[in-house]
């Protein structure tokens, strides 16, 4: 997974994002799928991040494991990534350790959940207004669609990348 330091156009909010590859991130972009956390815009783009060096101190030893390009526990590319936390770079341990139980949430709705890919605003709506069996989904939708079904009282939330989600 590649992370990057996002930001709105509009506004300039500063966020970060994880992507399965720099392709990802276009064609999610392209697709109008990303969203500023703030202000719900869906001009994002790349802002301009710090390179990850590996120091000589982190590259010997027992350290080079944890100053590679591998993906972390969180499945974001870190360098000296914390081999027992999850890796949210920059972020305070408090919030790495959120983003772990987020992930693990995600884990669990997608263990219980119907998954219906693209169609999700559809099949949401269906379920909703009692046109198809009631039952717990996911899938995709892009960043319009989550907010008008929230404007008609469906309840819809971003599920955070999981590292298994890199194939």
């Amino acid at each position: 997974m590649i992370h990057y330091s996002l930001r709105c156009a509009p506004a300039g909010h500063g966020f970060d994002g994880w992507f399965r590859s720099g392709a990802d991130f276009d064609a999610q972009a392209a697709r109008g799928l990303l969203e500023c956390p703030v202000c719900g815009s869906d001009a994002v783009e790349k802002a301009l991040m710090r390179p990850a060096v590996a120091s000589s101190e982190r590259s010997a030893g027992a350290g080079r494991e944890e100053a590679s390009d591998a993906p972390g526990p969180s499945g974001a590319s870190a360098v000296a990534a914390p081999r027992a936390g999850p890796v949210v770079a920059g972020a305070p341990p408090e919030m790495a350790e959120m983003f772990a139980r987020l992930q693990e949430l995600a884990r669990e709705v997608r263990a219980k959940a119907d998954y219906v890919g693209g169609g999700f605003a559809e099949e949401a709506r269906r379920i909703h207004y009692g046109e198809a069996e009631e039952r717990q989904i996911y899938g995709e939708a892009s960043s319009g669609e989550v907010r008008s079904l929230l404007e008609e009282g469906i309840a819809a939330i971003p599920l955070p990348p999981l590292p298994e989600d890199k194939n």
